[in-house]
């Protein structure tokens, strides 16, 4: 089940949660995790795109790992998370929910697609990056950087 949504992101930053667990982002960043523009935190998943402003965000939900074509990603993250209240959401970092899902508890693969990096405007507040979080039932893995984006600017 794919929705599509508009996320207006701020500080670089939303949200995918169990709200039943947490309605709180983490507020600790390193630089490595601002390298791989994906922070995790128990039953919380961060995704930092490229730029503020409005973005397009597709949240695919399947049965299995639904797969993606590499070349046509500028940055991939897989990770998983946990959803023990059987409730995801994709929560702006300033606004509010954009999204809420109900799934059946546990764990999920999480695999985050960065594509049209290299669209965004001089000034970073424009551009055709889409980003897409595809989840499924899975074990709990690691975070794990699969496709580097290095920005050439």
């Amino acid at each position: 089940m794919q929705h599509t949504i508009r996320v207006a992101v701020d500080y670089r930053q939303f949200y995918l949660w169990d709200p039943t667990v947490t309605n709180r982002a983490p507020e600790e960043y390193s630089d490595l995790d601002i390298e791989r523009r994906v922070k995790l935190a128990p039953s919380v998943v961060v995704v930092q795109p490229e730029r503020d402003g409005a973005v397009d965000v597709v949240v695919d939900l399947a049965d299995a790992d639904p797969g993606f074509t590499a070349a046509a990603c500028d940055h991939v993250v897989e990770c998983s998370i946990d959803v023990p209240g059987g409730r995801l959401r994709v929560h702006e970092c300033l606004g509010s929910a954009t999204l809420d899902i109900t799934v059946d508890p546990g764990v999920y693969a999480v695999r985050v697609l960065f594509t049209g990096l290299d669209s965004i405007d001089e000034d970073g507040l424009g551009g055709e990056d889409r980003y897409v979080v595809q989840l499924w039932p899975a074990g709990r893995r690691s975070l794990v950087v699969v496709k580097q984006w290095l920005d050439a600017g």
